[in-house]
Parts: C-alpha cells; structure tokens; sequence
C-alpha cells in the first residue's frame, strides 16, 4: 500500500445482515448488534481499502465464533448439572427407603421380642415360633478351608487318646469332614461334598470328644465289618447332632423352671428333643441336606433312628437302657435288629460321657468347663428358689468327688458291658 496507508483516515463500513443494513466501525471491538449463527454477511459500502475490510470482518467473525463456543460449553454444562442433580435426588429417596425399611425391621423385632416376652425362655441360639418353626439362627454361618490331614493326624483320630485342645477350630472341622469320606458315607449316600461342609459348618461347633469317639470305637470295635453302613451314618451323625444348640441348663431344671423347652415337650427330655428338632430343621435346608439323595422311605427310617440315638442321651434313661443291653449282651447277634438298636444307644451314650477314659492332660479341661456349667445352673436355681442337686453346689462338690462316683457307678459298669460285644 506504500506510504499512502500511514495517512488513511478509518471510514464507516455498512453490512447487510439479512437483509438489515448495520453499521460497523473498523475496530477490534464485538459489533454490538447480535447475529444468529447462520447469519449472511454482505459487505454493503466498499469505499477504503479492500484488505482492511477483511480484516476487520475476520476479527468480527473470530469474536462471533467464541461467543457460540462459549454458549455450547454454558449449555453442556448446565444439562449435565441438571442430571448430577436428578442422580442426587435419586440417591437421596434410596436412603430414604433403606433408612425405612431398617425402621420397619426394628419395629418387627421390637413386636416379636414383646410377644415372647412372657415366657422364661432358655439361652439356645435357635429360636421357634408357635407353629414350631425355626425362625432364625443367632449366628452367622462361617467358612472354613480344606485342610490336608497328615497320616499322624489320621491314626490319632481313631484313638481315645485324642486331644481336641492341640487343634484350632477349622481343623477340627475339617478332621470331621474327613471321618465321613474315610468311612464311605459321602460315596454310600451321595453326598455332595459341599453341602457336607455346608451341613458341618451350619452347626458351627467343635469336632468334640463325642464326635471323635464315635469315629475312634467304630474302628477299634471294628463295627465296620459288623454294621450296615445305614448304622455307621445313624451313629456318626447322631454323635454330631446329639448336643446341638445346649443352652447350658440341664432337663432338671428345665422342668422345675418350667422354661419354653419344658412347656413344648411336656417335660419329656426336653434338651434332648430341642436338639433333635434343631438337627432336623438345619437338614431341612436344601444346602444343608446330605440326605437329599437317598429315597423318602430310607431317609424316613434314617430319621427315626437319629431321633432314638438323641433322646437316649437322657440320662434319666441311663438304667433302663444299660438293663436292657445286659439282658442281650451274652446272646447277642448282629442280624438282630433290636440288638442292633439297643447296642447303638448305648454306643452314643458311651460318647456322651466318654471324657474320663481319655488321658488326663485331655480330659480335665473339660471337667473344668463341666463344674462350671454345673455350678451356673446351681447359682441360678439358688437365685430363683429352685431345688439343687448336691453334686452341682459349689459349696458342697469338689472336682475329684465329682469324678469318682460318677466314673465307679457310671462310666465303668457301661464300658466294660461294652467290651463284651467289641469281643464277639
């Protein structure tokens, strides 16, 4: 343009914008009409420099485009606020709801707990509502892994000598889950091997002395070879089932405080029954059922006997079941079914009591525990103006009276009836 464009003096510039003339000064600065996007831009009044004119409407223009880019981010923005906002609103009325139906949850436990308020209720971790239903347990079911057992660990399991102490809670679960496999129930009756662990791990207890007991007699009486396998699956599950959910109060004073349990069974082995109806109501679950693949008459039978097993741990039936063993012992024959009964009754009553013949170092400790237990109930029923047993006062028993009796009347006269069947 040469030196002539230092002397150009800016002119007014006139643009048709749809059809509307607009005036235009030749600045940097935003028109201050508005134009929609698609707007037509005719330049009008050519007068001045041509290149001058396109500059000022390229600057023109560039404004035009960040003023639409920043309207398009505003719009973006506010339609993704809009849904934030409707999310939150959303989130907000689902804690509403949990919040409330954790308020009805209460107010249900609340009503059921009023309603069995009245009765004097023992402290098992199951509980039943009036049609006799289960209703709940208190606990969790927990897991537990697969333990590899070494064969040290295999061959003590058959022994009486024991000792559940040395091993952790899992093990002991897993030493169970082993006895079942290594005497052919799980292949005898189809058992999935997993609701077996299912099954053991819903009672959530110990592999106690009565469970391994019953495993270590079965192979040192070799009743392998002279019981059915139905029997060896009575006994061993019997032996598991036979103190499920004990609240810690013995039939005595069940009755005499006439509890919840004294009341459903007509004070008839109360303890006894609850466990049995406990047991069954766990393998009432189908992830819990080992028996689900046996037919409805066996399993029907195998019932039966369980039940029979169970209640025989009633020690108010000690002397009549052990009169009528003696009367079979000298006669007795495998084939018989009824000797076969009463030999199993007293087989899971030998478990049941089993602790003193076990080394001293293993069987203590649970002396310990039972006085203890016995001397609870005693405090009790002292508190609540009940009769109590002499052997159960603390002020009254010692450990080691405790024992002799019980071992000279009790546990010898049984054991050694029992050898002369393990001769045969």
């Amino acid at each position: 343009m040469g030196s002539s464009s230092s002397s150009y003096a800016p002119k007014t510039v006139y643009l048709d914008v749809d059809g509307k003339v607009q005036r235009v000064s030749p600045s940097l600065n935003v028109p201050s009409f508005t134009l929609c996007r698609n707007s037509a831009i005719l330049l009008v009044d050519t007068e001045g420099k041509e290149d001058m004119f396109q500059n000022v409407l390229s600057q023109v223009a560039e404004q035009f485009s960040r003023a639409f880019r920043i309207n398009e981010l505003k719009t973006e923005v506010t339609n993704r606020l809009a849904m934030l906002e409707k999310r939150v609103e959303l989130e907000g009325l689902k804690v509403v709801e949990i919040e409330k139906c954790k308020n009805d949850l209460k107010k249900l436990r609340d009503e059921m707990t009023s309603r069995g308020g009245a009765r004097v209720n023992c402290n098992c971790k199951y509980n039943f509502t009036d049609d006799g239903k289960k209703l709940s347990p208190r606990r969790d079911v927990p897991s537990y892994p697969k333990y590899t057992l070494s064969q040290e660990t295999i061959e003590a399991l058959k022994k009486p000598t024991f000792d559940v102490w040395h091993w952790e809670h899992n093990e002991m679960l897993s030493c169970l889950e082993y006895m079942y496999h290594d005497l052919g129930l799980v292949k005898e009756f189809n058992m999935n091997p997993i609701t077996l662990k299912r099954w053991l791990v819903r009672f959530n207890q110990l592999c106690t002395n009565d469970d391994q007991m019953m495993y270590g007699m079965i192979h040192l009486c070799n009743l392998q070879e002279k019981l059915t396998m139905t029997d060896m699956c009575i006994l061993m599950t019997a032996a598991v089932c036979h103190d499920l959910d004990h609240p810690g109060y013995n039939n005595t004073y069940q009755i005499n405080a006439r509890t919840e349990l004294a009341v459903r069974y007509n004070d008839i082995s109360p303890l006894e029954n609850h466990h049995c109806a406990v047991a069954f109501q766990i393998l009432a679950m189908p992830e819990c059922n080992i028996f689900a693949n046996i037919e409805p008459e066996s399993f029907k039978q195998v019932r039966q006997a369980i039940i029979t097993l169970i209640l025989a741990t009633d020690m108010a039936r000690h002397g009549e079941i052990l009169d009528s063993f003696r009367q079979k012992v000298d006669n007795f024959d495998f084939t018989n079914e009824e000797h076969v009964k009463c030999l199993k009754m007293v087989l899971i009553k030998c478990c049941d009591i089993s602790n003193e013949v076990r080394p001293t170092e293993v069987a203590e400790p649970w002396v310990d525990c039972l006085l203890e237990e016995y001397f609870m109930q005693s405090d009790r029923e002292k508190s609540e103006g009940l009769p109590v047993a002499p052997f159960m006062d603390r002020d009254k028993v010692t450990k080691p009276t405790a024992q002799i009796g019980f071992i000279k009347f009790v546990l010898i006269p049984m054991f050694e009836t029992v050898m002369k069947v393990s001769e045969l």
